[in-house]
């Protein structure tokens, strides 16, 4: 299994490889990118992601170490969390899962379609897909991108991203701290988080946001910092109210984590949020910090609405556990196992000798 530390691919990477690795699954995990992995169980190959600049050598250069660990390994089943390496000459099943791509963040930040400078990278992308055996999506909106901006029109498997029980909020509701926190990369556009900074001036609780500020400074909200997960987790165990005002976020796992903790919800109004979180959150319109601060207020002045809100997520949430994700993985793997590897083209857009 192929991951990175960068994002939250790195929680879903080793939640997966735990869950499986109890149901008696060896998982060979190799961590790709910039940044080496916290722990030291997985192989590393430092090189630059194909959504980074100027990625290509360092793309072929990985895959070729991937090739050469599955031969070395000998493993059953390729799965990837990145698209590029699904077109290389794998010799067992390949699994591409897609958790983000530059095309469908750059509609839903910029608000406009991604320009020339990413046409290789768009051709690298749809390779990859072609080349898998199976796509998977963690939710609907994901898979729709995929078919808009990748032509990708096979059938993709939807199986929701999860998290193991948060200590905190397995139990039910726990007392609160008049708290707004939010947490994500403060210089993410993605993460919405400026509209946050924005509107923490007019919230009448403090705000907090946890997470790489890369740089950036904050007007109105305190900054805890990047934050191991396990103080992430105790500071939403804490916080009533979660906040995650996203202007792309495909599944989102620190939402879920937030949830399992017990937060009440306020979320930015997008396709992927709606689909896991309507009913069982606020919405507001990205990048309005007047709606957002009214939402924080509304239900910070609503004692009932909180605690209902913050219920109905932490249900919705234990849905979303790791076993269930990787019971859904296991069923995949096993219909993939004993079918052969399917027959791909040579591909121009990916060449282990470019």
């Amino acid at each position: 299994m192929s991951t990175d530390a960068v994002g939250s691919a790195w929680t879903y990477a080793t939640e997966l490889r735990a869950e499986l690795a109890a149901s008696g699954v060896e998982v060979v995990l190799a961590t790709l990118g910039p940044r080496p992995p916290p722990d030291s169980e997985s192989s590393y190959l430092p090189c630059r992601l194909e959504w980074q600049q100027e990625p290509w050598e360092d793309v072929w250069a990985s895959g070729r170490g991937l090739l050469a660990l599955a031969e070395e390994t000998n493993v059953d089943l390729v799965h990837l969390n990145g698209f590029a390496h699904g077109a290389l000459p794998w010799k067992v099943p390949v699994v591409v899962a897609a958790h983000s791509c530059v095309l469908s963040w750059h509609e839903a930040v910029r608000g406009a379609p991604a320009g020339g400078e990413w046409h290789r990278y768009r051709e690298a992308v749809a390779a990859g897909l072609r080349g898998a055996d199976a796509v998977v999506t963690p939710t609907a909106a994901m898979r729709g991108a995929l078919r808009r901006h990748y032509g990708f029109d096979h059938r993709c498997r939807l199986i929701a991203n999860g998290v193991s029980p948060h200590p905190a909020g397995s139990d039910g509701p726990t007392p609160r701290t008049r708290l707004v926190l939010g947490a994500g990369r403060l210089w993410d556009e993605a993460k919405g988080l400026d509209a946050l900074d924005r509107a923490a001036a007019k919230i009448a609780w403090p705000v907090a946001v946890a997470g790489d500020a890369g740089g950036h400074s904050a007007g109105h909200a305190h900054l805890l910092g990047a934050l191991r997960r396990d103080e992430l987790r105790e500071q939403m165990s804490r916080a009533a109210i979660f906040v995650h005002p996203a202007r792309y976020e495909p599944f989102g796992l620190v939402v879920l984590e937030a949830a399992l903790a017990g937060c009440a919800l306020v979320l930015g109004d997008i396709p992927s949020l709606r689909e896991l979180w309507n009913g069982d959150a606020l919405f507001v319109t990205p990048g309005d910090a007047s709606a957002l601060a009214s939402a924080c207020d509304r239900i910070i002045h609503d004692d009932d609405l909180r605690r209902a809100l913050a219920e109905r997520a932490r249900r919705r949430a234990q849905r979303h556990d790791a076993a269930a994700m990787a019971a859904a993985y296991m069923r995949l793997y096993e219909q993939l196992r004993d079918r052969e590897r399917k027959s791909v083209p040579h591909d121009s857009a990916f060449s282990t000798t470019s």
